[in-house]
């Protein structure tokens, strides 16, 4: 895949969870090559630095005027990186992208308002021949696809990474597992439930919350299925998206339903007890043990858990961890701090037991 030149605009929330979509195109994309990001917050800064500590040669400016003036570079696109209240373009973020589109970029926006549905930026896209992709605008529905049975044709392992809530870090995890594997040998592939999954560059999926209600089945069971014959993988994960149970977005049945995953891998973080942007409600993240029976329930056995550490000292996510193996008798690992490498071993373990049955 050839990759396009991109910046990322954050507005000031490159250091939050707001900005989840650019920090995942900050830990890699095979579709766009990040030139800069744009973060009044951060600017003057390593955009890895900001994200992790690693420094990953992403200068952050204050402006587009800063980058255009002072990287030398000509950027292809400019990417909406975060995450807004409704999903609505703000007018310092509309401000931003008709100063990309100014300076002669194209848009990518993950968010839930089009912006080929804003007139003035539409027009002036249109006067500069430049393009606007709205990853999140949903699909015809004669491009739809009914769930059919066909997903029982896939004879290769199916993970699911599915989370006890939002936001965890199910996307990383996924794309973690799939590179993990790749360098053991195997041929993993990804299945992209979110838009941020596209922009970094996955091949096969769809974007879980713009779909019809009615489709959603059959487009999961559509890329996995379409997934299996093109590339032929050897295991196949799928990102998860919210959790079971969180109530202001359930979602999980289908992956382990629909998608008949053969494995869970399942993503947690200790310290939150109640869900993100949600603790005004009395509703609480539910024991791992209880989570995985229910998972077991819907079909699914869960080979591991992974901690995402927000809001912990790493000592407290190591004794987390432990805990979990010990009471679980499954591994627990921590994904950022020391990669998923030690779960390859339990993916070969179920590409063996598929192999045996084929």
């Amino acid at each position: 895949m050839d990759k396009s030149t991109a910046i990322i605009i954050t507005g000031g929330f490159l250091d939050t969870y707001q900005a989840k979509t650019a920090h995942g195109l900050i830990r890699g994309t095979d579709r766009f090559t990040i030139l800069s990001v744009i973060d009044e917050k951060s600017a003057g800064r390593d955009a890895g630095e900001v994200l992790d500590e690693k420094r990953r040669g992403i200068p952050v400016y204050a402006s587009i005027t800063d980058f255009v003036e002072s990287d030398g570079q000509q950027a292809r696109y400019c990417i909406v990186g975060v995450a807004t209240k409704g999903g609505i373009i703000p007018p310092s973020l509309r401000a931003q992208l008709k100063e990309a589109l100014e300076n002669g970029m194209g848009v990518v926006n993950g968010l839930h308002e089009y912006v080929s549905d804003i007139p003035e930026l539409a027009s002036l896209a249109n006067q500069k021949g430049l393009e606007i992709i709205d990853v999140r605008k949903p699909k015809k529905a004669k491009d739809l696809h009914f769930w059919s049975g066909k997903i029982k044709e896939v004879k290769c392992p199916k993970v699911a990474v599915l989370g006890t809530d939002c936001a965890l870090g199910k996307r990383t995890t996924t794309r973690f597992l799939v590179e993990a594997m790749r360098q053991s040998g195997y041929k993993a592939e990804m299945i992209y439930t979110g838009q941020t999954g596209w922009m970094q560059g996955a091949k096969y999926g769809f974007v879980f919350d713009s779909t019809l209600n009615d489709f959603i089945s059959g487009e999961m069971e559509h890329a996995v299925v379409t997934c299996y014959h093109e590339a032929k993988p050897d295991i196949i994960f799928i990102e998860g998206q919210s959790s079971l149970r969180n109530p202001s977005g359930p979602a999980g049945s289908e992956w382990i339903v629909s998608a008949d995953a053969d494995a869970v891998v399942l993503q947690h973080n200790p310290a939150r007890k109640q869900y993100k942007d949600m603790e005004f409600y009395p509703a609480y993240l539910p024991e791992l043990k209880d989570e995985i029976a229910l998972i077991k329930i819907y079909g699914a056995s869960t080979v591991a858990v992974t901690i995402n550490s927000a809001k912990m000292t790493e000592h407290e996510a190591r004794a987390a961890a432990r805990r979990y193996t010990e009471e679980l008798g499954i591994p627990a690992i921590l994904p950022l701090e020391d990669g998923v490498e030690s779960l390859v071993p339990v993916f070969e373990t179920l590409i063996k037991k598929s192999l045996a049955q084929v």
